[in-house]
């Protein structure tokens, strides 16, 4: 029996308890509303109680009245969150859902709060909910559309767009969020050719030539997608995101020019804080072109600092679940469960640190005539988080699931996947570096998927993660002894599967792939059981799309230069030093952790 969309046992209680006794059952649902406020699926049973307590018609008169306006209280709600006045806003929203869990506007603007803290999971919840309820209430399905873009979910953003775009063909929000999304799902000729017609229409939207840039880019059209940039600079000067996706365009070097134009923005009063740290590592960059490395870590600094402000993270909490994580895979969990899963050998995962060379190896694999290279893919981290839901945590519902359960998800994988597939090969590459942390959990759900390790010198990885910024994701990089603890974690996590399940992943040392490409790129077609092709080597021959922020590099034969480039900034990482340890001083040895 498949289990991993299993109901919160607390809500199908309380359903079931309104069969005989529903004016309980609400009680009970809206203390647990008033506890758990961002809970989607407390609202959806409360909805559902409500209507079988002979409050349909109630509900549905209530959705008629709200889906296109907005009362007083509620338009005080937006301006609450707009200011930053969070309490007020739940305080709101709370008592209003415990009351109308049906209010789609009340949803919306609860989601709204969710995303402000960065309940991004809740916060796309809480809009499907609200879509659910009135397919037609526009607002929310643009921003879950919208969200679904920001998690990098382009196929399932189309879709919402689809159903909006029908309704309201000439919205530009949505024909845009549409055209990032077409980029994202590898459709670029018809990204570009759309940003083409909205930029025709609106040829002074920053927004717009920023994004049409960032597409050129990704197919290898670099000076025309600089030139887009710099469009975008010239209408928006103290856009710091224009400036630091031009920066981002890794062979771009500034001018003396840029480089004044860029701190004069800096002085701009009003300058929110995403632009001016985005300002702050696009100078960076230029003070690192240039040799002038103390101004340039003072920048990145300074721009770490400003990002960091809104992040919720805390490191040990990423070690906590990696001592979980070892306490529970041990040989014994496996052995018990060898045969299950599905039997697939078709997907490729290339896993890792960020800026450890995952882009390289995909191109390298990718020129190979039977290996398609898609994207970073969040299916198996989306397939995992489905699989945690309910009481029990996510490791601990592992040990319960069954072979169908472990086969259901490994197909729901490829079948999620096969969207991406555009060329067909035998094999693909899913280049989410992160997924090292699901690497048990791709061992129980295709066991027979390949898993290559993409490992840098640790301080080189940190600090070129430390000068980077990321459009999602990565909280670990915004701070030198986060990334080293972070770092260790997962030296310390791909140890124990070593250990556990030995030779189930190729581990490529980068230095040594840069230094000996002929072994090294033999090496990984052997461990993958393919015959070699000499493409692979002429892989910066290639002509596929590359969305990484690598992909200027990868279109290069390999040099050397960039190996030590890290030690010129040497003075300045002893945090990254001292967080790491004796990873640091052994690699690309690892230490031996306590079992």
């Amino acid at each position: 029996m498949n289990r991993t969309r299993s109901q919160d046992p607390r809500l199908a209680a309380l359903e079931g308890k309104a069969e005989s006794d529903w004016a309980e059952a609400i009680h009970q649902l809206r203390l647990l509303i008033a506890d758990e406020p961002l809970n989607v699926a407390a609202y959806r049973t409360l909805a559902k109680v409500l209507a079988r307590a002979e409050k349909a018609l109630e509900t549905a008169r209530q959705l008629r009245t709200t889906v296109h306006t907005m009362d007083h209280e509620l338009m005080r709600v937006s301006n609450a969150i707009g200011a930053g006045d969070l309490e007020t806003a739940e305080n709101i929203l709370r008592e209003r859902l415990i009351q109308r869990p049906a209010d789609v506007n009340a949803l919306l603007l609860m989601a709204r709060f969710a995303k402000a803290l960065a309940y991004h999971r809740e916060s796309e919840g809480l809009l499907a909910l609200a879509v659910e309820l009135a397919p037609e209430f526009v607002p929310a399905r643009l921003e879950l559309a919208a969200e679904l873009q920001r998690q990098n979910r382009p196929v399932e953003a189309l879709h919402e767009l689809e159903g909006l775009l029908e309704m309201e063909p000439n919205n530009g929000a949505a024909l845009t969020i549409k055209a990032s999304a077409l980029s994202r799902a590898a459709r670029y000729d018809e990204s570009i050719q759309l940003y083409e017609e909205l930029i025709q229409r609106a040829p002074r939207d920053a927004t717009l030539w920023t994004g049409y840039g960032h597409a050129l880019k990704t197919i290898g059209r670099f000076t025309d997608g600089e030139r887009a940039m710099r469009n975008a600079i010239e209408i928006a000067p103290s856009s710091g995101v224009a400036w630091w996706n031009l920066s981002n365009l890794k062979l771009t070097r500034f001018s003396r020019n840029d480089l004044l134009a860029m701190e004069n923005a800096l002085q701009q009063p009003g300058l929110s804080t995403e632009d001016r740290y985005h300002l702050h590592f696009a100078v960076g960059k230029a003070m690192e072109d240039s040799g002038e490395y103390a101004s340039a870590f003072r920048h990145y600094e300074q721009a770490n600092d400003l990002r960091k402000q809104s992040l919720d993270y805390d490191p040990n909490d990423v070690t906590r679940e990696v001592d979980d994580q070892i306490g529970i895979f041990g040989e014994e969990f496996f052995r018990a469960r060898k045969g299950w899963g599905y039997p697939s050998s078709e997907p490729i995962f290339v896993v890792g640190m960020t800026r450890a060379g995952s882009t390289l190896i995909e191109q390298i694999l990718a020129s190979h005539s039977a290996i398609e290279g898609t994207m970073e893919l969040p299916d198996v981290a989306v397939i995992a988080r489905e699989a945690g839901r309910g009481e029990t945590g996510f490791l601990q519902r592992l040990e319960k699931f069954d072979p169908e359960d472990f086969r259901s998800m490994g197909e729901q994988y490829l079948r999620r996947t096969r969207v991406h597939r555009i060329e067909r090969k035998p094999l693909f590459i899913d280049k989410m570096p992160l997924n090292w942390f699901l690497v048990p959990f791709i061992q129980l759900i295709l066991p027979n998927a390949k898993i290559i390790d993409a490992r840098r010198n640790p301080m080189a990885c940190g600090f070129s993660n430390f000068r980077q910024h990321f459009t999602l994701g990565q909280p670990f990089s915004y701070d030198l002894e986060w990334f080293g603890r972070y770092y260790r974690d997962y030296v310390r996590l791909m140890s124990h599967v070593d250990r556990v399940l030995p030779g189930r992943v190729h581990r490529v040392i980068h230095e040594q792939l840069i230094l000996n490409p002929d072994e090294q790129v033999r090496s990984m077609l052997d461990y993958l059981e393919l015959p070699f092709e000499e493409a692979c080597l002429r892989f910066y021959e290639s002509k596929r799309a590359v969305k990484t922020p690598s992909s200027e590099q990868v279109r290069q034969p390999l040099n050397l230069s960039g190996l030590e480039h890290w030690r010129n900034f040497e003075q300045w990482l002893g945090p990254l030093r001292r967080a790491l340890g004796s990873v640091a001083e052994l690699y690309p040895q690892v230490p031996v952790f306590a079992a």
